[in-house]
């Protein structure tokens, strides 16, 4: 049972929400809490259709886009399951966390439970806000208001033409803002984002010990000691006289001191510098003069937090880190799309496992470049070499910046086949001129890229806080058992997850027992099959694990599937109790899975006549997994008997009965209830 899953994988995602779903209900049923099936659908819904996609995920900010965004805008129901939405979704919250299902990196039940309590309080006005609601929703509102049959086709055909012909009423002006909120607003509904694999870093006192190294840091403030409380006078047009321009730039180490300029706009490294403190709040520009910011003396004593102001208002200097485009005063395209693009650069090095060829990146950004800007095939050829060359000189800009600051290490050699392997074949990433200039240069040696600790660190921070997943080696050392090993199984890789586990299993003595145990009261048999899976292929001892387990009275069915699965058993190895409860993990996984109808189908299309005698067989074979146990009798046997029962009275009138010859039944007549 998987509590991830990738936006095409619909089916897979719909078995598992019907399976939470019937889980979470019968769970709440036990404890008399309430939860309303198109609450926890709508619950499931919002989290895959996600930024990150975690079903299992959740804090308070997730909680406020459910209660808040969500639901006001998608969600159609009678206003007492509307009014359920906190209750709900608190019920939602308290299953994952007592079946195991809760990912660890998420808040915890008590500040889950605070959470919704507080925006339950905004919740009733966001209900009945017109303005939140999406224009699907608007119309089915007005199809329901009007009494149309949203499940008969014809009926929404004639309200269609009702309303193309005036004769429905709705409000036109809820739904002229409505039309003009979805250029203006985010759709709650969000792309979902790569999954970036887990990272490792350095402790906090090794990154503060390269911020201190940073040589961006040292100038920043050595410039901001050097405009001291009095500040310097600048010009007219804002900028420093150029004999304290020439002074500073000695002072810095920018080696533009003996330049022949004019003034000192013309001295960019000086001028990026200024243009970087004063986005970073250490100076500030009054009455003509450059002057310190009196509340920056805390940030200049501590070069970890000097270093992360520097490297997120790095983002907002695209004009003073690139040069005009072809010597004129107007931005390259490359500046004007800074602060977006510059984010998603590093975000796609964050993710690769070695240094980037700087030129498989320059091809994306010019292609970005060219859609936002329009830029048509027929444009002028030399135009746009020229436009593409800025843009390329403006990467590399940047990156020197980057470099400059510690966020980044450049370098040169030939790049990795991983980075031209995807621009061969049937189906290539990008359009075909572009792989085969890729090609051609990835051949030859170029400058590389890759982020350094510090800014591994900060573009992972950047993704944590816009709700990205971001996995980090070690984070999981205090985790619950079942909640550590549920992340492992789906989002960490083979190598991450021995370190991670290693690193867990020495904080708490060592012993595999208490992984174990969570795997035992793991209430999803596919799940605990992938966690024990997790367990035994992350350790030297998984096979001897797997050996013991074989008798185990809980685990024993899935230790044996995996020692078939890894062949070291055979079939024929397997005494008859372990070939029955082999075949009751089957049809429980596959229950799980696929539903009860795919139960059914698959042992009846199997055994014919025997299907339902295979499974009273499996029912009485005493296997430990209650609730898969329960679910299997209530919704597959049960049902299957009845068909049974049905299809006997079909062949002939029982003694004394008056039904017609040949057992036909009259369908569709009225039953007295």
């Amino acid at each position: 049972m998987r509590t991830y899953f990738e936006p095409d994988e619909d089916e897979e995602f719909e078995s598992a929400k019907e399976l939470l779903i019937r889980r979470c209900l019968a769970w709440a049923d036990e404890r008399d809490m309430r939860a309303e099936v198109v609450m926890l659908s709508a619950v499931l819904d919002s989290r895959h259709r996600s930024l990150d996609g975690r079903l299992a995920y959740w804090d308070p900010v997730q909680i406020r886009r459910f209660l808040l965004e969500w639901i006001p805008r998608y969600v159609v129901a009678a206003q007492d399951v509307l009014d359920a939405g906190p209750e709900s979704l608190l019920t939602f919250l308290r299953y994952l966390t007592a079946s195991g299902l809760r990912d660890p990196r998420g808040a915890g039940l008590a500040e889950l439970e605070a959470a919704v309590v507080s925006v339950a309080a905004e919740y009733p006005a966001a209900l009945v806000d017109p303005l939140r609601q999406s224009i699907g929703k608007f119309w089915t509102r007005t199809a329901l208001d009007s009494g149309v049959d949203l499940t008969d086709p014809a009926a929404l055909d004639r309200f269609r033409r009702d309303v193309n012909a005036g004769r429905i009423p709705y409000d036109a002006d809820i739904l002229d803002k409505l039309n003009m909120a979805r250029f203006l607003e985010p759709e709650a509904e969000e792309e979902r984002a790569l999954a970036q694999p887990p990272v490792t870093l350095p402790g906090a006192a090794a990154l503060s010990e390269a911020a201190a190294r940073s040589e961006t840091v040292r100038r920043l403030t050595a410039l901001t000691e050097w405009v001291g409380t009095e500040g310097r006078p600048l010009t007219a047009t804002g900028n420093l006289r150029l004999a304290d321009a020439r002074a500073l730039a000695e002072l810095l180490g920018t080696g533009e001191q003996e330049l022949k300029v004019r003034g000192s706009a013309e001295m960019r490294q000086v001028g990026l510098l200024i243009a970087w403190a004063k986005k970073a709040r250490l100076v500030r520009v009054s009455k003509g003069r450059l002057l310190r910011v009196a509340r920056a003396t805390p940030i200049l004593r501590d070069p970890r937090a000097l270093w992360r102001r520097a490297f997120e208002t790095f983002f907002e200097l695209g004009t003073a880190v690139g040069a005009p485009a072809s010597g004129r005063d107007d931005p390259s395209m490359l500046t004007e799309l800074f602060d977006e693009l510059l984010p998603d650069v590093l975000n796609t090095v964050y993710g690769m496992p070695g240094p980037v060829p700087v030129t498989r990146l320059q091809e994306t950004v010019w292609l970005t470049c060219q859609e936002y800007f329009m830029i048509e095939p027929g444009e002028e050829e030399s135009q746009q070499e020229t436009w593409r060359r800025q843009v390329d000189l403006d990467l590399v800009a940047a990156f020197e910046v980057l470099s400059g600051l510690g966020a980044v290490e450049l370098g040169h050699g030939v790049a990795d086949e991983l980075y031209s392997s995807d621009l061969r074949g049937a189906n290539p990433l990008l359009p075909p001129e572009a792989c085969e200039r890729l090609l051609l240069r990835l051949a030859e040696p170029g400058p590389l890229v890759r982020l350094s600790p510090l800014g591994l660190s900060a573009v992972r921070e950047r993704m944590l806080a816009a709700g990205r997943d971001a996995p980090l080696v070690g984070e999981l050392a205090d985790a619950p058992p079942a909640e550590l090993l549920g992340v492992l199984a789906q989002h960490y890789t083979p190598e991450s997850t021995v370190v991670e586990l290693e690193g867990w299993l020495a904080k708490h003595g060592g012993d595999v027992e208490p992984l174990l145990d969570a795997v035992r009261g793991c209430p999803f048999r596919t799940r605990a099959a992938a966690l024990l899976r997790t367990l035994v292929e992350a350790r030297t001892d998984g096979g001897l694990i797997l050996e013991r387990l074989r008798r185990d009275p809980v685990l024993g069915p899935i230790a044996v599937t995996t020692l078939l699965e890894a062949g070291r058993l055979r079939p024929e190895d397997l005494t008859p109790e372990e070939q029955l409860s082999l075949m009751a993990e089957g049809l429980l996984g596959l229950l799980e899975l696929g539903g009860p109808e795919a139960v059914a189908d698959e042992v009846t299309e199997m055994l014919g006549e025997d299907a339902l005698g295979m499974i009273e067989a499996v029912l009485s074979a005493g296997h430990p997994a209650g609730a898969a146990m329960e679910e299997l009798r209530t919704l597959v046997a049960e049902p299957m008997r009845a068909r049974s029962h049905r299809l006997r009275l079909v062949h002939g009138s029982a003694h004394g009965s008056r039904g017609r010859r040949g057992g036909h039944t009259k369908r569709g007549g009225k039953r007295k209830r």
